[in-house]
């Protein structure tokens, strides 16, 4: 498994599914920890009510399962499948997860405005790790535009009926 620095970003071009597959996978590496750390705060006690974490969970879950989902796309691809509607699974998560990265950073800046001070740098490192998480999709798509593929819009994703074209 990979494990990442949250300050340190490395960028470079992706030219294969497995490259695809590497972003992905440090994206979801990094959601994992912004789930685990954010999860931790309802099991203390002076955090387990902050606001904007419960708030922020019913967009992180979605955000999650659409890394998830599109990481096994990629792997379907790395080993060789070849159907157009995989990289248009693939394309439309990586748009749904980045639709809810946004409500998952509004709340962490919820959390972190009403957070005691004793918990505010232990916030601030969840917000280092959603940066992280963004910034990895966010390389995977742009590899998968220089590939060819094209992004629905927002919310033109398969549960609106949309695909992406690869040309």
């Amino acid at each position: 498994m990979v494990r990442l620095n949250p300050y340190y970003y490395p960028y470079y071009r992706a030219t294969s599914w497995r490259d695809i597959l590497t972003l992905l996978q440090q994206s979801l590496y990094a959601e994992e920890m912004v789930c685990s750390m954010s999860s931790e705060l309802f099991h203390i006690p002076e955090t387990k009510d902050l606001k904007g974490n419960a708030e922020m969970h019913s967009h992180l879950v979605p955000a999650s399962y659409h890394r998830v989902t599109a990481v096994g796309c990629a792997h379907r691809l790395v080993n060789g499948e070849q159907r157009q509607s995989i990289i248009a699974t693939m394309a439309a998560c990586i748009v749904n997860a980045e639709n809810q990265d946004k409500m998952v950073r509004e709340g962490l800046k919820t959390m972190e405005e009403n957070a005691g001070p004793e918990y505010k740098a232990f916030i601030s490192l969840i917000i280092r790790w959603q940066d992280q998480a963004e910034n990895y999709l966010s390389q995977a798509k742009e590899a998968l535009r220089t590939m060819g593929v094209s992004f629905p819009s927002d919310g033109s994703g398969p549960e609106n009926g949309g695909q992406p074209v690869q040309y």
